[in-house]
């Protein structure tokens, strides 16, 4: 069974992860009306702090960011570390 923390963990991951593959749909949204847009060092930063998952699903789901090197292949390499991350996590609240 779960423990609390871990359950709380994993709603906050997925919450998370729903809301950076949101602001990827929105970005891309912006950069078609040319509005003003999510600078892309912000969404490297969602990505790093264990958002990576719904960025890399919102780049591939939106086609948005797929043709810049630091999104193709940085994207795979933070989820990645995330998974690192994690792991260390549970650890903590195991």
């Amino acid at each position: 069974m779960l423990s609390i923390g871990l359950k709380i963990f994993i709603v906050v991951y997925i919450l998370w992860n729903s809301f950076v593959f949101v602001l990827v749909g929105s970005d891309k949204r912006r950069a078609k009306t040319h509005r003003w847009r999510i600078p892309e060092a912000r969404l490297l930063l969602m990505g790093a702090s264990l958002g990576g998952v719904g960025l890399y699903a919102g780049m591939r789901f939106f086609h948005h960011k797929t043709a810049h090197a630091k999104f193709t292949f940085g994207v795979p390499i933070l989820i990645l570390i995330n998974l690192f991350m994690m792991g260390y996590l549970y650890s903590l609240l195991r």
